[in-house]
Formats: C-alpha cells, sequence, structure tokens
C-alpha cells in the first residue's frame, strides 16, 4: 500500500513537471499526502473518468489538447461525449476547452471541431484557446474536488491501445489550483 502511494506521489510529481509544466503552481507534497491518489494506467483511464462523469454532482471542467470523436458504436471518445450530455441534461455544469491547432496542416482543430460541435449542440460550453500557443494539458475537475490528470489525450488509441499513464486524485485544494490555471488559459 505505501509503495503505491509513492509510485503515485512520483508519478504525480513527473507528470505536472513533465507532461504539462505548471510553473505557477504552489504545488506541495502535503496536498498529495494528505489526497487519494489513483494511478490509472492505459485503458484504466476511461472507466475511471466515465465514472466520475456519471457521479458529478455540479460542475464538470476539462481541457484537453486532442478530442477526437469518431460514429463507430464502440468509440471510446464518443462514449465520453454521451457522457458529458447525460452531466448536461441532469443539470451538471460542463465547460471544455480544446487545442485549436495554428498549425498550416489544422488536423487537431479538425477533429477538435468536430467533438467541440457535438458537446456545443447539446448545450456544453466549449472554447478554443488562442492560436498563438499550444496547449497540451489532458486534465478535468469533477465537482471542484477530483483531478484527472495525466497523458491520456481523448482518442481511440490513447484510451485503449496506447502505453498511457495518469492519475485521479481526490482533492479539493489540488482541484482548485487546477482550475484557476485553466480558467487563466
Amino acid at each position: 500500500m505505501r509503495t503505491s502511494r509513492l509510485l503515485a506521489a512520483l508519478t504525480l510529481s513527473a507528470l505536472l513537471t513533465n507532461a504539462f509544466i505548471l510553473p505557477s503552481f504552489s504545488f506541495c507534497a502535503e496536498k498529495v499526502r494528505n489526497s487519494k491518489v489513483t494511478l490509472l494506467q492505459d485503458h484504466k483511464y476511461v472507466d475511471a473518468l466515465i465514472s466520475g462523469i456519471r457521479s458529478a454532482k455540479r460542475e464538470i471542467t476539462g481541457c484537453f489538447f486532442l478530442f477526437k470523436v469518431s460514429d463507430t458504436h464502440s468509440s471510446l471518445p464518443m462514449a465520453i461525449v454521451r457522457e458529458l450530455v447525460a452531466a448536461k441534461n441532469r443539470g451538471v455544469e460542463v465547460t471544455i476547452e480544446l487545442e485549436q491547432d495554428a498549425g498550416k496542416k489544422r488536423t487537431v482543430y479538425e477533429q477538435n471541431r468536430r467533438a467541440a460541435s457535438l458537446m456545443a449542440d447539446a448545450g456544453i460550453k466549449v472554447r478554443f484557446d488562442t492560436p498563438r500557443t499550444v496547449t497540451h494539458v489532458k486534465a478535468m475537475v469533477i465537482d471542484r474536488r477530483f483531478l484527472y490528470v495525466g497523458s491520456h489525450n481523448l482518442t481511440q488509441s490513447a484510451l485503449k491501445y496506447n502505453n498511457e499513464l495518469s492519475v485521479m486524485i481526490d482533492s479539493p485544494e489540488l482541484s482548485e489550483e487546477v482550475l484557476s490555471y485553466l480558467n487563466n488559459l
């Protein structure tokens, strides 16, 4: 038990300093030590994320570099869209920010635009970052308490096939810091 907690804390530290850099955070080990941290390897992330969305009562705020939906029945990103819409329909405030992709090919933006349209058509607040900067964040905060952060983009590959590593942290304090960061993008 102690080893898995240490591994989760080290993973979180690596994610926050390497996977997406948060230089303005006043992150400290005490916040992790007093929080429940769950390591979400590979496909375990999507199950945990969907479970979190289903249990949301008030608010969901997410920010993702890539949200790539498809029309196939087994599309895990589409399942996430359906769960976000269901949350919105039961009165949860849902806001998602996506990468706009200022590059010449704009392929990320095209993929994100499709997911954004599906969510916006259902009344979800969707916004795009400024084209002057890349927002490579992959994070979701549920009810200002549960933070999902790590390497997972919302793509079929990342959610089902890739080697990916994320964490779910039960910490109102850290969730508030991440929300502050996301709201200032």
